[in-house]
């Protein structure tokens, strides 16, 4: 999944980086070439919170005004907050989307599943597992919409993903934590199963989750062995005297200790002995995401991710911010690279996006924030209609011999569900639902 150096795929990123470079020389990409950017929220998925409630899953997309062209690199954010706050709009977020907007990206910042309780390592791991799944979908929703309506237009060679705090931490964990054998280590099999694995299911199933690349703004990995040669490239920002995700390896505590991960400067020592691109940017003295409180340091911190993005998108341009020299001295441990990897279907079993069959002829509106309406092929026969939230939980069962059928929302909450309709013959369809 993070490997994109491969052969399979060396023609088609070539093709991306021609597309990317001729913009850049004009400009665009390296330089401010738009003056407005106009924001949209939209809904990406869907999944079960902590506490088992249905969570709809919203991000703003953040678009250059008069933007005429087809293929546009995007970058994907995630806000921090510990794994229990934060939203897509808190400021640093906005700031980030809106300046790279204005250089030619498309912007996302997503929310993702927050929460976890009782405060302590394992559940801290789940919180994060639950991010990552979310962060997923959010990337396999632009690629759906790239091969269906390709509203957004983004070039699906060019998809980096970042954050800041914990959103680096999920942003770094969806990059390069991508065996099941390496979340074992906390998580059992069943546990991860149970949560529906590595991609999980919180929307976009069976499409891609590919990315170019990473931006790590304070976040930390899990182990540094889970960046391996051939893995796409990151750069790094963090404070030499942060106390909160450390800057070399240590515990992340955010008040409380949670997890022991390898901060931004591991992850350099580790990328340079295998040859993974990485530039790295050193705030000395400096304590948590300098950038959310100071302008000074949100105008470098843009600077150095420019520099990163457009050099990875193949752009010959003058560094604004080179890196500087890391501080610390930063040991490797003994680290033996895990090989199993059990992956789950891209969507539960007997559960598949838009299967109608011969059953039903449309479900609208979908996603909804009123009543839901089933329209049937065959009105001759009887249809048997069940609604199941994502746990399997059978929310409501009724049969009709109507053309159309209403779903009430007036005791339905937010969420994602799934429908199902069973003829008197036994045919069987089945449709996400997302409520909102």
């Amino acid at each position: 999944m993070k490997k994109l150096y491969t052969l399979a795929l060396s023609f088609v990123t070539t093709i991306g980086f021609i597309h990317a470079q001729a913009p850049c020389s004009g400009g665009r990409y390296a330089f401010d070439t738009f003056t407005t950017v106009t924001t949209s929220s939209v809904a990406y998925g869907a999944n079960t919170s902590f506490s088992g409630s249905n969570t709809t899953l919203v991000m703003d997309i953040y678009q250059p005004d008069g933007d005429t062209a087809t293929n546009r690199p995007l970058i994907i954010w995630a806000h921090g907050g510990s794994f229990i706050g934060g939203t897509r709009t808190d400021a640093d977020m906005v700031a980030l989307s809106q300046a790279f907007a204005k250089k030619g990206f498309v912007c996302a910042s997503i929310e993702y599943r927050l929460g976890f309780f009782p405060f302590d390592s394992a559940n801290a791991i789940k919180a994060v597992l639950r991010a990552v799944q979310d962060m997923k979908a959010s990337i396999r929703y632009f690629y759906k919409d790239k091969q269906t309506s390709n509203n957004y237009r983004i070039d699906t060679n060019n998809i980096f993903i970042g954050g800041s705090s914990a959103g680096a931490i999920t942003a770094l964990q969806t990059a390069y934590l991508d065996k099941s054998c390496e979340i074992n280590y906390y998580l059992s099999p069943t546990t991860l199963s149970t949560m529906g694995g590595m991609e999980g299911y919180s929307g976009n199933q069976c499409y891609s989750s590919n990315i170019r690349g990473v931006i790590n703004l304070c976040g930390a990995l899990g182990r540094y062995g889970w960046i391996e040669p051939g893995d796409v490239p990151f750069c790094s920002m963090h404070g030499t005297i942060d106390g909160t995700v450390k800057y070399n390896r240590g515990m992340v505590n955010p008040g409380t200790p949670l997890m022991l991960l390898d901060g931004s400067r591991m992850l350099k020592e580790q990328a340079n002995a295998i040859g993974v691109n990485n530039p790295f940017y050193t705030w000395y003295g400096q304590d948590h995401v300098p950038y959310a409180s100071n302008s000074a340091y949100m105008d470098s911190t843009i600077n150095f991710i420019r520099d990163f993005l457009v050099s990875t998108m193949g752009c010959t341009v003058t560094p604004l911010l080179p890196e500087n020299t890391p501080a610390q001295t930063a040991t490797l441990y003994s680290y033996s690279t895990c090989t199993t990897n059990v992956t789950m279907p891209c969507a539960p079993v007997g559960v598949k996006e838009l299967t109608m069959h011969n059953t039903i002829s449309t479900v609208y509106p979908n996603p909804s924030n009123s009543d839901v309406f089933i329209e049937f092929i065959n009105i001759s026969t009887t249809h048997f209609i069940e609604l199941l939230d994502i746990t399997g939980k059978s929310i409501i069962k009724e049969t009709t011999n109507e053309h159309t059928f209403k779903i009430s929302r007036a005791e339905i909450a937010d969420g994602m569900y799934i429908l199902k309709v069973t003829d008197k013959s036994g045919e069987t369809a089945t449709q996400k639902l997302i409520f909102q």
